[in-house]
């Protein structure tokens, strides 16, 4: 790689990293459901004037639909399950479980569409649901309490709602204009959370401490608009397996900064079941590109 495209990697692996990190701060005063509302409040009228910046517009028909669905199962209800896991177990054990995605999409594409996975894929998808059985065996075995337990089934809940969005939205990635899915998931994804954040969590928060602040404003510009452009500019310059890739950096990156920063613990269970489950992933994405 040259030294610009270095540097773009490094930049997209730290802001999918400190997604997590970020994230964790602001549950840590607020519940997350009314987070994530407010976030999504905020970032879609933002992504709405990229949109009309770019001239996008938004897609019609079984596309628009697909696009709702993205951001009720695959970008809402993702990240609710996300954030209210990180509310109770850390950050960087989140990310590593939610990048189990995949798995659920391989697992997804065989059932329901008879795609067809050669013996290298199987391998990565075995080596990566050991990772995780690893990470949850190892978990209960070490006397998991009540609140841990729900954060990691969580966050192993919001791999599987993401993978659901990706897997309804696949048929139209070709057809719908990046800023307008952004746009759109992250409506629906607003209307599906002010309801349900009032209905479970009660009044909104009422007060922030300023590092709240500064981490919400971080999700919404760095993350929420920042990072998608970063994404879009990573599939332009690399192909999509290399992109998908990378982001398997994130999750150490997002653990070794709860350590140094939040003060998050992992146990060596932790590190190992995640380098597993990453390394079973990488394998997986290995065997797609060769095919």
């Amino acid at each position: 790689m040259r030294p610009a495209d270095l540097g773009l990697v490094a930049l997209f692996v730290v802001i999918w990293g400190l997604a997590f990190n970020s994230a964790k701060v602001v549950v840590l005063e607020w519940t997350p459901l009314w987070a994530l509302a407010i976030r999504f409040a905020l970032t879609a009228p933002l992504l709405l004037g990229l949109m009309l910046a770019f001239r996008q517009r938004l897609p019609r028909g079984g596309d628009l639909v697909r696009v709702g669905l993205l951001g009720l199962v695959g970008t809402g209800g993702y990240l609710a399950l996300s954030w209210m896991g990180m509310a109770r177990i850390p950050s960087g054990l989140v990310a590593v479980i939610t990048a189990a995605s995949p798995l659920f999409v391989a697992l997804g594409e065989v059932t329901l569409f008879g795609r067809r996975l050669g013996p290298a894929a199987w391998a990565g998808l075995g080596l990566g649901w050991a990772g995780v059985a690893l990470l949850g065996g190892a978990r209960v075995a070490g006397g998991l309490h009540a609140g841990e337990g729900l954060g990691f089934l969580f966050a192993l809940l919001g791999a599987a709602s993401q993978a659901a969005g990706l897997l309804v939205f696949a048929p139209a990635r070709g057809r719908v204009d990046l800023w307008a899915a952004t746009f759109g998931q992250s409506l629906v994804s607003a209307l599906l959370l002010l309801p349900l954040a009032l209905l479970i969590e009660g009044a909104p928060p009422q007060h922030a401490a300023p590092a709240t602040l500064a981490s919400l404003v971080f999700t919404i510009l760095v993350v929420g608009v920042g990072g998608y452009a970063l994404l879009f500019v990573m599939l332009r310059r690399f192909p999509p397996s290399t992109a998908a890739a990378l982001q398997l950096l994130a999750p150490p990156v997002a653990a070794l900064i709860g350590w140094g920063f939040l003060g998050e613990v992992l146990g060596w269970a932790d590190l190992i079941g995640g380098a597993i489950t990453l390394a079973g992933l990488m394998l997986l994405f290995r065997s797609r590109r060769a095919g």
